[in-house]
């Protein structure tokens, strides 16, 4: 049931588990499962198959039993090794046997050709003929096993832990968003599934499957230290994101190579400052279905120069990822649709279309082209080495500008433990908006929505960057009020402007400790 992998990602502890349960008379899991005979049958027997531990047998995840053997055996296997999520594995099901065909289930007038080579229906999984409680068979059935174990192993964790689960599971199927993320399983360390990471993972958003991520590096066959390095400023923004590989390929950790490395700083640093809004968009995602990563054409229907894009992504509707996809490149060509969008790197103004614009952009070796677009309030926290550590810090608001001066955003704050985002726990979530006067006073506003999460009266935001404040030059004097009161806008408070000439200007608002749990209102004046 259990393989020998623990992964410890600094306080949270990730077990990985097989389906299949290890024929061993010595071995209480296996015992008690037929005691409670709750595995998968063929020919009137149980079906034996052979994963990772050796011969085995299939839990029948169909059958009225098996979700509360399973629950309890999560439980008492707690009891040893307190584990925080399970990541179920080979739960297609993956079987190293090849069963022989007993009926015509097991032959039917076609093969399966998704790798070219036209395999048999039973090729290195349970056999069609298997039978399921209540006379289902696994031809029938074969696509729901990974729902129905993800199901079961979501709730046992619930019920033993009280907490908000997390599962990660191989296999999915409709549904299966509820209870699991998804990675997109055993991809290669090639530049082809580099590219095809891009259009799995935004077709799994749209199917359901909000946390969703590939193997970064490639899982099978070497990679390569340029390969790596843009496969981590590409997954960095995976909604689900590791690094992860085959047995006997080489080793790929991110600090092996020092230019990889500083790609994945670079990346994952700012993948941690967009925790907030990351999660956000799950909140986002658990409410209304919308994907976390999504395809241009999600957020601009109307502009058909959008349909084709899959070689780009949108994280919300408001931040733009454009990567490299081929070795070599120094170069990256990216569709921008209509509006202003401001490199999140050095909040310069990068393009600014009425009708949708194709733009060549620099590809540093360690860097990842990643913009915002005008209309966006980002919020932003500092990045550490775990996501417990960041979400203690202090937030920034990162406002990009419209070409009329406007902005909005969200953020949803919990504890990240309670079992429903939402829900009956303690949560808040606050709205900001920006607009900007006939005078060029630019008023950021903070609309409190809900608000019963403690922590929210006691976070702070410190500082608000403005972005893309049209000005004929630098203005003299940035003069900033809070709730109608004039606050300290000196340098040394951390308040400055940054002259972009006709491209947009960047004014730091710094010096702030402005509540994120009670109602603000932030006036920015200038002076020339």
């Amino acid at each position: 049931m259990v393989a020998p992998l623990l992964i410890y990602l600094m306080g949270f502890d990730l077990m990985m588990m097989m389906t299949g349960i290890r024929i061993d008379a010595t071995y209480g899991t296996f015992v008690r499962g037929m005691q409670q005979d709750i595995f998968l049958k063929r020919n009137g027997t149980n079906f034996l198959g052979n994963v990772w531990p050796g011969d085995v047998y299939f839990p029948d995840f169909m059958h009225p039993s098996a979700a509360e053997f399973w629950a309890r055996e999560i439980s008492l296997f707690r009891r040893t090794i307190p584990v925080d999520g399970l990541w179920i594995d080979m739960n297609e099901i993956s079987n190293f046997y090849d069963p022989e065909p007993m009926n015509a289930l097991d032959d039917p007038p076609y093969r399966i050709n998704n790798h070219g080579d036209h395999r048999p229906i039973n090729n290195k999984t349970v056999p069609a003929s298997a039978v399921h409680y209540g006379g289902v068979t696994e031809y029938d059935a074969h696509n729901l096993f990974g729902l129905l174990e993800a199901r079961a192993t979501h709730r046992a964790l619930l019920r033993d832990t009280g907490r908000r689960p997390f599962v990660l599971s191989r296999s999915t199927f409709v549904g299966s968003g509820r209870y699991t993320a998804h990675w997109t399983g055993d991809n290669a360390a090639t530049w082809g599934d580099l590219r095809y990471s891009i259009n799995t993972m935004l077709s799994f958003g749209l199917f359901g499957m909000p946390m969703i991520g590939a193997d970064i590096c490639g899982f099978n066959n070497n990679t390569t230290e340029e390969l790596c390095g843009r496969w981590i400023q590409l997954g960095a923004f995976y909604p689900f994101s590791r690094d992860h590989s085959a047995i006997f390929t080489v080793r790929r950790e991110l600090y092996l190579w020092p230019s990889v490395a500083a790609s994945a700083r670079k990346a994952l640093g700012l993948r941690y400052q967009l925790l907030p809004y990351f999660y956000t968009l799950m909140y986002e995602a658990h409410t209304t279905g919308a994907p976390i990563a999504r395809p241009l054409f999600f957020s601009y229907p109307q502009d058909v120069a959008t349909y084709g894009v899959d070689r780009q992504f949108l994280l919300g509707r408001g931040v733009l990822v454009s990567p490299v996809l081929e070795p070599g490149a120094t170069t990256v060509d990216a569709y921008f649709p209509a509006g202003r969008w401001f490199s999140l790197y050095d909040y310069s103004l990068a393009v600014a279309t009425k009708t949708g614009q194709r733009v060549t952009l620099p590809a540093p070796a360690d860097t990842v082209n990643v913009h915002v677009a005008g209309g966006t309030v980002l919020p932003l926290q500092q990045s550490a080495l775990t996501t417990s550590r960041a979400r203690r810090t202090a937030f920034h608001l990162l406002v990009a500008l419209t070409e009329d001066g406007t902005a909005s955003g969200d953020l949803f704050l919990d504890d990240g433990e309670s079992p429903e985002m939402g829900g009956r726990s303690d949560w808040s979530l606050v709205k900001f908006s920006c607009a900007t006067g006939s005078d060029g006073a630019i008023k950021v506003r903070s609309e409190v929505v809900h608000n019963s999460y403690a922590q929210s009266r006691t976070l702070v935001i410190s500082k608000v960057v403005l972005m893309g404040h049209r000005s004929p030059a630098a203005p003299k004097k940035l003069t900033v009020h809070v709730n109608g009161a004039e606050v300290d806008s000196s340098a040394e408070a951390g308040t400055r402007y940054q002259n972009a000439g006709g491209l947009g200007g960047v004014a730091h608002v710094g010096g702030l400790s402005l509540v994120v749990g009670e109602e603000f209102e932030l006036n920015v004046a200038m002076s020339y």
